[in-house]
Formats: C-alpha cells, structure tokens, sequence
C-alpha cells in the first residue's frame, strides 16, 4: 500500500521543477519500464498491479518493487488509463557537449520543438533509424516530461538526448549545417555530407533567427498537395528516411 507521502512525492515528478530536484522521471507500461531495466539507466523502484505481477518480479529482482491496487497506480499516473506497471528511474548526469564530439557522424538538432508527443516521437524515429543523440536548444520540452517518455515507447533508454545553447556549439563547427525550412533545396536533390548537423524548428516559427544564421545548406521537403505545413515530427520521419537511404546506396 501506498503512502500518501509516496503519493504526492510520484505525482510531483510530474512537473520538471521536481524532476530536477529529486533526479528522477516516470517511465510508464510494461514494454518501456523493460527497456529501462534493461537499459544502461538506473532504476529507482517499480509499481506495479497484479495482472503484471509475475513479469515484474522476474525482471526487477535487484530493484525496489511494489505491488499496489488499480486505484493506487491511478493516483500516480500521468496517464488518462494507465498501464500496470509504474518506475521511477535517475535521470543520468549531465555530459559536457563539444563539436569534436560530432565530427565523424550527422546529428539532429531540434531548435524550440515544445510538444511532448512531437519530440517523443522524434526520439523513437531517430532510434528507429539508428540515430543515438539527439541535440535540443535549451527551450525544447523536456524529454523526461511524461508525455514524452511514453510517446517515445521505451526508445528513450536508447538514446542520448543533450540540451545547450545550440549557437553555442554550431559558431564553434567547421561542419556543413542542414536546416529544415520553407524555402531551400529540394531535400531529394541535397548532398548531405557524412558528417554535420541537421536542424529542425519549432512547430509554429520554425528554426530562430539566432539559430538560423548557422545554416550552411537549407532545404526543404516539398509538398504536391495544399496542406499549409508538415508536423515536425513527420517531417523528422523524412529527413531521418532520406539521410539513411543516401547513405544506403
């Protein structure tokens, strides 16, 4: 049985100015809370109801586990129907970015991206496609916030996720620096370098102006029909497709 301190203390993870305070997240469902077990992430504890009982002894043998009712996991989800199974996991420590660190291979950067389900999904698409960082501007939503840790269905555990000043970094390169916008060449017909940077913007304005005056190579995905725009986050799905198909050949 669950505490009510435990209670309010699970449910202020919620917000990020206790996630940061306390070093902890919420990983949510069977699936993902085994990705995390099984991850180079440190798990804190697991809750978990009885229809996932068996599964969750065997896997988290090592780490503080409880058995708690329906109604209990509901007090402590972020989720509208939550799913059996609830971890606390340490947010690993921050690493110092430098642009050596990125020589030798393309990397995403998401300039002011702030929907969860966007950049969850973005994480997932970027492992799907072997992407293992992923570089944000520090206004980017952050990637321990629920809603992005479940969009990203486990792929969190998966990848390197670092947040800075982007100008920062990209006035200090030598490498080419892609960026996704409006006008620029057809993405189909660009010569993506081996090594670089690739920039997506905020999902309303796009990659700032501070960020923007970096780009070496702008592109664009052209559309045949009438829609105003694309998501960022399918819009990642392409350009992670195209990257990985040139380099395919």
């Amino acid at each position: 049985m669950l505490s009510k301190s435990q209670i309010s203390f699970i449910k202020s993870l919620h917000q990020k100015k206790f996630r940061k305070e306390h070093g902890l997240f919420i990983v949510e469902g069977l699936k993902s809370v085994t990705e995390f077990i099984r991850s180079a992430y440190n798990v804190h504890s697991v809750f978990f109801t009885e229809p996932a009982g068996s599964k969750m002894l065997n896997l988290s043998k090592k780490i503080n586990s409880q058995l708690i009712s329906d109604n209990e996991l509901h007090k402590i989800s972020a989720l509208t129907n939550p799913q059996q199974v609830l971890a606390l996991v340490h947010i690993p420590p921050v690493q110092a970015v430098q642009s050596q660190h990125f020589s030798n291979k393309l990397s995403l950067m998401l300039d002011g991206v702030q929907d969860p389900g966007n950049l969850g999904t973005i994480i997932r698409t970027a492992n799907w496609f072997g992407f293992d960082e992923l570089l944000c501007s520090t206004d980017t939503v952050d990637c321990y916030n629920p809603k992005v840790v479940q969009a990203t269905m486990g792929s969190l555990s998966r990848i390197n996720v670092h947040y800075l000043d982007l100008t920062t970094l990209l006035k200090t390169t030598h490498l080419p620096v892609y960026g996704a916008l409006l006008e620029g060449e057809n993405i189909y017909n660009t010569n993506f370098s081996d090594a670089g940077f690739v920039i997506l913007g905020n999902e309303g304005n796009g990659i700032s102006a501070e960020t923007a005056r970096y780009i070496t190579h702008p592109f664009t995905i052209p559309g045949i029909g009438k829609a105003e725009s694309l998501n960022v986050s399918v819009s990642a799905g392409i350009i992670c497709s195209e990257l990985k198909r040139k380099y395919l050949k």
